[in-house]
Formats: C-alpha cells, structure tokens, sequence
C-alpha cells in the first residue's frame, strides 16, 4: 500500500509522508539502462516507504536535467529550470494529507533544480526535506557504483558484456571542462569510472545504506 498510485482517492488518509522519487532519462554507457537514475530513486523510496507507516511514494518524475548528456541517443531532459519549477508546482499541489514532501533524488545532474525547488518550497513555509545518493570513494556515472546497485536492484537489466572502462580521472579533474562540453567531452562511451569491478553485493549494501538514510530522514 506504499504506492500512491495505486490508491484511491479515499485510502489515502491523513497525515501522510509523500515520497518524490526524482530521476532522469539518460545514457548511462553502453550497458546500463536509460531509465537506471529512476530506477534506483524508485527502488530506494519504495523499500524506505515500506518501513514508515504513513509514508506513500509518488509516481517518479522519469525526465529531469539531463542536459550534460546530450548527444548519446535516448537521453531526454526538459533543463534545469522547468525541472525545478514542476517539483515546486507538485509540492504546491499536495494537499493537507501530506504533513512532509521528501524530494528522493537518483540524478546528480538534478541536483541545481532540487536545490532551488527545496529553497522555494521552504520560503513558502511547505515542510520539505531532500535526499542525495553518496557513496564515499565511489565513481561519477555509469561505473562500478551504478552498475553495483544495478546488479543488486535489476539484473536482468544490465549488460555485463558490454561493461567498458570510461574516464576514470577523479571527477573534480574533469568537471570544468564536462560542465563546458558536456560527458561527451571527456567519455566517448559516456562512462565516468570502472564498471567491470562491479557486483551485487557491493551494489546490495550501497542499497541498504541509502534506504537507512532515507528512513532516518522520514523518522526525524
């Protein structure tokens, strides 16, 4: 019962939690799914929801700021500032049901949007709370971090035997000249990192970590 979508107007209730899983539609290199950013915010939402009674998890917004990735087929984005201003117009719309708004993001490149929709939100006194993925020491995008969580999340989704070495400068070395000319310019396959190390138990912890985070940050 933790999926919004799935209720009637009616089983709602009151004094709820609502979860906003935030994604993307993007190249994620050659062995990774497009959808993969939306579904890990999905999944970690979802399993958090899922130990927080009155929690409900919204239908993720799946095309967000994904402008970086422009030039690899099958990315879409709609730009930093429509993205900011959809999540603002949703806080907007829910109603007295929901006493907390929790952004869920699975996208670094949303980040920009979610910082100003959380700061716009908050200045019109909505009770908004965000979350960001980090893992310490792990890859940019697309590499043994992603895929990890991949394998532990959907593996029939993965394409091992497509996995390839990307980039694999520390990200801080790159992220002018990614910020000039978007991934392109510095990953001909779009890989930021080392996907070949991966594997579904390390991808399993990285999962159970970000759903405590998750949970704490709903139980505060």
């Amino acid at each position: 019962m933790g999926s919004l979508g799935s209720l009637t107007s009616r089983e709602v209730g009151q004094d709820r939690i609502l979860l906003l899983p935030l994604g993307s539609t993007e190249q994620h290199g050659p062995h990774l799914p497009l959808g993969t950013d939306t579904m890990i915010a999905s999944a970690v939402a979802h399993q958090a929801a899922a130990r927080v009674p009155n929690a409900l998890v919204a239908p993720p917004l799946a095309i967000g700021a994904s402008g970086e990735h422009q030039g690899f087929p099958g990315t879409l984005s709609v730009g930093t500032e429509v993205f900011a201003a959809a999540i603002v117009e949703i806080v907007r719309s829910a109603g007295p049901e929901f006493s907390r708004v929790v952004l869920v993001n699975g996208h670094g490149g949303n980040a920009d949007a979610v910082v100003r929709a959380d700061e716009t939100c908050r200045a019109e006194g909505r009770n908004v709370s965000v979350w960001f993925p980090r893992v310490v020491g792990g890859d940019a995008h697309a590499g043994a971090t992603e895929t990890s969580v991949m394998l532990a999340l959907a593996p029939d989704q993965v394409r091992r035997a497509d996995a390839v070495v990307g980039a694999t400068e520390p990200l801080p070395e790159v992220l002018d000249q990614l910020r000039r000319g978007g991934v392109r310019s510095v990953s001909a396959n779009g890989v930021l990192g080392d996907p070949r190390s991966a594997s579904a138990e390390q991808g399993q912890v990285i999962i159970d970590q970000w759903v405590e985070e998750v949970v704490e940050l709903l139980t505060r």
